[in-house]
């Protein structure tokens, strides 16, 4: 006689023990997109953690997000360099699109900038920035307690904040008293005053004047360049200029100075106050330092000594300090909407990823692309 209750029993655990294999197997062959997914929309943080290395011990923190001048590209080179050959950690923050992840330099998103509560020196290449509170705060900080800064290019209208709001007064154009012109003039030293040069048609020299050629920052630097354009400076009382930009005739570093621009403060040094008075904090700003900049090695090796001063680690630097890329460093042309597409931060964590991947596209909105005829 069928006992039917044994054959219903063993018929069950065969379903079951069949199930679990089915599951097991749809669960590892998706492992790695459920990790990359989690990746992607969790994990918004780029951290080159040093080995080795005069910089073990020290951290950077870079925040990168602006419209034109592919500071995505720029600051993870300088931090892989920084950390990869000197040993620095490097902390490197993306703005970045809230719902998917990927890098964005228009978005008025920077995760992780409580990064800046350990570290030693903060390298701004922000542009027109409304951050949340809880994201602005923790710059605030910084600067409160008069942390080292550097600051790139369009940082000096890093902010633009809207009257009335909690921190306007970073705001470019603040206009009150007590901090004038935001944190462009009254940390970098100069806020935004308008271009001065044409982008893509005429180059600039960095001229080094006698009395910089012996400063630390330009050890081993002789005759730096870049491709952008320049912006107008009049750099506050007290500024030390390292460099003189004079624009150039066309795209050439050797070709002529253009003949209706005299030069102007395009590298300077100050220092500002910690909001207690009782520290003074060095800065560093260049109105260069685009992506297609940093190809050059005086310039870019400049930035790297100027990133040991900030520190105080002036005595570290020498002439043939290691500023050579990690990795492939191929920059797109700077551009307004001209980032690659489909980027997460994470993406670029493996040294042997490209800063940029040339196979990731590039799509100018249909309002840019009329605009650059």
């Amino acid at each position: 006689m069928i006992d039917f209750r044994t054959l219903f029993t063993a018929k069950m655990q065969v379903n079951v023990l069949l199930c679990l294999v089915i599951s097991c197997f749809v669960n590892a062959s998706h492992a790695g997109e459920s990790e990359n997914i989690e990746s992607g929309a969790n994990s918004k943080v780029l951290v080159y953690e040093g080995k080795s290395g005069i910089g073990v011990g020290k951290h950077i923190v870079f925040l990168a997000g602006d419209h034109e001048y592919r500071s995505e590209e720029t600051l993870p080179a300088l931090a892989r360099i920084l950390s990869i050959r000197h040993g620095f950690k490097c902390t490197v923050l993306f703005t970045v699109d809230p719902e998917t992840g990927e890098i964005d330099p228009a978005a008025d998103n920077l995760p992780g900038t409580e990064a800046l509560k350990t570290a030693d020196l903060a390298v701004f290449f922000l542009r027109f920035k409304n951050l949340p509170e809880d994201q602005m705060q923790p710059i605030v900080d910084y600067l409160a307690r008069g942390g080292p800064v550097i600051g790139l290019r369009t940082s000096t209208h890093a902010f633009k904040i809207p009257a009335g709001k909690k921190h306007s007064k970073y705001d470019y154009q603040f206009k009150g008293k007590e901090y004038h012109r935001g944190f462009g003039r009254q940390v970098l030293g100069e806020s935004w005053s308008g271009h001065y040069g044409k982008n893509h048609v005429m180059a600039t020299r960095l001229d080094i004047p006698p009395d910089a050629q012996s400063h630390s920052i330009m050890t081993g630097v002789k005759k730096p360049w870049a491709q952008s354009g320049g912006y107008w400076t009049v750099p506050v009382e007290g500024s030390v200029v390292l460099a003189y930009a004079q624009p150039l005739e066309n795209m050439s570093p050797d070709s002529n100075p253009a003949k209706d621009k005299d030069p102007c403060p395009g590298v300077w040094i100050r220092k500002y106050s910690s909001q207690d008075g009782k520290t003074e904090g060095r800065v560093f700003t260049t109105t260069y330092g685009a992506s297609e900049d940093i190809l050059d090695k005086d310039f870019r090796r400049m930035m790297i000594n100027a990133c040991l001063w900030g520190i105080g680690m002036e005595s570290k630097i020498t002439d043939n300090l290691d500023i050579d890329f990690v990795g492939a460093y191929q920059p797109a042309t700077y551009k307004f909407g001209g980032h690659r597409r489909n980027i997460r931060p994470l993406d670029l964590a493996d040294i042997k990823v490209p800063i940029m991947s040339s196979d990731k596209p590039i799509v100018i909105p249909q309002r840019k692309k009329k605009k650059q005829k």
